[in-house]
């Protein structure tokens, strides 16, 4: 008669399974690792930002706003008081 086999195909396909599961169960950990650094990382580079927030005004633009912004009101008075002379005159002469 012939001799067994040393290993199985049901064995050989247990074996295969654990290894595969413990290769997942080791990339999950190592993804978790990554994803814990990653996060502690960003967390450092989130601080860093608050702290030196980027400059996003210059004087020459806060210059020209606030030119815009007295033309505007300039004009906004002058239309203002034309039609409080025109009130003036309306209820003076009729």
């Amino acid at each position: 008669m012939g001799q067994s086999p040393l290993v199985t195909r049901s064995e050989l396909r247990k074996r295969k399974e654990e290894q595969a599961r413990l290769a997942e169960e080791q990339s999950k950990a190592a993804e978790r690792a990554y994803e814990k650094r990653e996060k502690e990382i960003s967390n450092v580079y989130r601080k860093e930002l608050k702290k030196h927030k980027p400059v996003t005004k210059s004087r020459s633009s806060e210059r020209v706003k606030q030119k815009e912004r007295s033309s505007f009101l300039n004009k906004a008075i002058i239309v203002v008081l034309l039609l409080l002379i025109i009130v003036m005159l309306a209820v003076f002469f009729i």
